[in-house]
């Protein structure tokens, strides 16, 4: 579903990644993992188009998306919910969910029923139910992310990238992040996942990807990485 064949990306005069290949098949959850600054986020952008590929090639599906613009991209099914959230502010909880389908709007994507799935968003973040008239600005941190996510699952995308959905929460939204994920996957949605908890997100993804410094280097099945000596060591807290 999505493929990454010898990516070289970075900024500037600096190249982060160092032809780096992986693979989401569809209806899989694969997670990437590595320390700061291993240059997760920096796949995720050159796959959504925030940033150009220097080398290499990206595919969704059977189209090659390499270098394209963000927005022809999500117009192909990949939806990506950004380290940081990045929701818009001034408007409300249900007007970011519906500026997510955009797309279906505009005869890009399939439209489907927009309303069914916005009221199937509402339930899978009830926090977000409670707050649909509320301005995004006005949430919390963990509500703020949970809307992130639920308007990256309103464009029906074909592919979903989640880039840190932990980061700055609390341990009981943690949790409550991580069942979600976990409840996408039952319902075989194709997730690419970047997440600084390494072992939950093993818990929830089918296959792993460890970057280090640009480079993979080592992958295979969640359970399997679960259990390296070497990935406990370094990402997990064994020893």
């Amino acid at each position: 579903m999505l493929k990454i064949s010898n990516l070289h990306a970075g900024y500037g005069k600096v190249e982060v990644l160092h032809g780096i290949s992986l693979e989401v098949p569809k209806g899989r959850v694969v997670t990437l993992i590595g320390s700061n600054g291993a240059g997760k986020t920096t796949t995720m952008r050159a796959v959504s188009g925030m940033i150009a590929p220097r080398e290499g090639n990206i595919t969704l599906g059977e189209t090659d998306i390499t270098g394209k613009e963000s927005y022809h991209i999500a117009k192909l099914g990949l939806a990506h919910s950004p380290e940081g959230r990045r929701v818009f502010a001034t408007m409300t909880v249900n007007d970011n969910l519906l500026l997510g389908a955009f797309p279906r709007f505009t005869g890009s994507r399939a439209k489907g029923d927009v309303n069914a799935d916005l009221e199937r968003a509402m339930e899978y973040f009830p926090r977000l139910k409670e707050r649909r008239t509320q301005l995004a600005g006005t949430l919390s941190g963990g509500e703020q992310q949970m809307l992130a996510m639920a308007r990256a699952m309103m464009m029906n995308p074909d592919v979903v990238l989640l880039d840190e959905p932990s980061m700055g929460l609390a341990p009981i939204l943690v949790e409550e992040v991580f069942h979600i994920i976990s409840r996408l996957r039952q319902e075989g949605v194709t997730m690419l996942l970047v997440e600084q908890f390494a072992a939950a997100a093993l818990n929830v993804s089918d296959y792993g990807y460890v970057l280090e410094n640009g480079r993979i280097a080592v992958h295979g099945p969640a359970d399997k990485l679960k259990n390296d000596p070497a990935v406990k060591a370094a990402y997990l807290g064994g020893h």
